[in-house]
């Protein structure tokens, strides 16, 4: 559905995007996680035809971004980070208008309106101007506008931030309903580590314009390695003894080390064998955040949603 070669954009001579290469499936959650600055917006901008590359192809649902602008533009949603919800309309008035101008007659507006509030569950406001609305039902709104005329590709430009908590499980909610119901392709751009891990079916991690990795969330956290168990014991003494049962050395109070071949039944046997037992005993997976320091060299920033 989405192909990309070698895409650039630069402004005076700097580039924001520097020769990324992707394709997405049918049916498939891509996300491109960074932090800001990173270029997922504008990649997104030149994949929705709002800015044009520098060099480069992409396509989208088989149109060229660059020649087949009005045919790209047809056949997607796009739900930017800054809504343009009139908020003196009422979420019904909105859906009709936009069912409207992608030339619909009066009924079908009205029936696909009534269908996609249904859609993203918001039925009961339906009524109420949008400027009553909260920040997730906004989101949630913004979702039904890009849906009106049955995109086969949704871009959803970084759709939580700014969002609390529970809005933001809102929002992913909703992007799983539309991919699993309607077999919605979705490319997705975040700076929350969360949000991809949980939404996407593959990920490509953007630093500095350039893609560092792409895969599954598995994938890129076996990049890592595999688990790794922390043991914290009450002198140094035992921390010593437990950490020479597996030819490890201990930092003070502290052992910990990647379990490899072991089980956390082989660890905690052996534990048991010495009689010793640990203060505070985790098991850590691997995690996205380690994945970027590992293929970026720097710690991750994309920092945490605001709340208002």
């Amino acid at each position: 559905m989405i192909e990309v070669e070698s895409l650039v954009k630069s402004y005076d001579d700097v580039p924001a995007v520097d020769g990324v290469s992707f394709s997405v499936a049918e049916g498939e959650v891509f996300a491109f996680l960074g932090p800001n600055g990173a270029g997922k917006s504008t990649t997104v901008q030149m994949l929705t035809t709002l800015v044009r590359p520098t060099s480069g192809t992409a396509r989208v649902n088989g149109f060229d971004v660059v020649k087949h602008e009005k045919d790209v533009r047809l056949s997607i949603g796009v739900a930017l980070q800054e809504t343009g919800i009139d908020k003196d309309l009422t979420g019904r008035e909105l859906l009709v208008l936009q069912g409207r101008l992608f030339k619909m007659t009066k009924q079908e507006a009205e029936a696909r309106a009534e269908e996609l509030l249904r859609v993203v569950s918001l039925t009961d406001a339906a009524d109420r101007r949008s400027g009553t609305y909260s920040g997730g039902m906004r989101r949630r709104l913004d979702l039904a506008l890009t849906l009106v005329h049955r995109p086969t590709v949704l871009f959803l430009d970084e759709p939580t931030t700014g969002l609390d908590p529970a809005s933001r499980i809102e929002i992913w909610n909703e992007v799983r309903r539309l991919n699993e119901q309607f077999g919605t392709t979705i490319f997705l751009t975040t700076q929350y580590l969360e949000e991809a891990d949980e939404l996407a079916d593959r990920i490509a991690i953007i630093n500095h314009g350039k893609i560092v990795s792409a895969g599954t969330a598995e994938e890129l956290k076996r990049l890592v390695g595999g688990e790794t168990i922390a043991m914290t014991f009450h002198t140094e003494r035992e921390a010593s003894e437990a950490a020479s049962a597996f030819e490890k050395t201990a930092s003070g109070l502290h052992v910990s080390f990647e379990l490899e071949a072991l089980t956390l039944t082989d660890v905690v046997r052996r534990l048991d064998e010495r009689m010793l037992q640990p203060e505070r005993l985790t098991v850590k997976q691997p995690s996205l955040d380690d994945v970027f320091l590992k293929v970026t060299g720097e710690s991750y920033e994309g920092g945490v949603p605001n709340v208002d």
